[in-house]
């Protein structure tokens, strides 16, 4: 039998945490390029959160991906590639304080 003295883990971070760096991420993309801010559309939000779920599972397996989405405002077609390693790069941060957190406890 086995007793669970204690865990090291950051309940707050997962999935749905990458998901939001990779909107904030296009989102400035998009605005950068377009001279327009999306973040208070909740369409334009919803279709660009679908599409980086997307993206996130594709570079689970592949190191580059491609966000492809027909009029996601005002009529202005929005297409950017991410690869793997920025992926990474904007999820450094959270990660590196868990992975803290983690050795902390052993």
């Amino acid at each position: 039998i086995f007793e669970v003295k204690a865990t090291a883990r950051d309940t707050h971070l997962g999935g749905e945490d990458f998901d939001n760096r990779l909107v904030n991420h296009f989102v400035a993309e998009f605005k950068r390029k377009n001279k327009k801010d999306i973040s208070s559309h909740a369409r334009a939000l919803r279709r660009l959160r679908t599409a980086c779920e997307r993206a996130k599972r594709t570079l689970s397996s592949t190191s580059q991906t491609t966000i492809e989405i027909d009029s996601l405002y005002e009529g202005i077609d929005f297409y950017s590639t991410i690869t793997r390693a920025r992926f990474e790069e904007l999820n450094k941060e959270a990660v590196g304080r868990r992975e803290r957190r983690r050795k902390k406890m052993e």
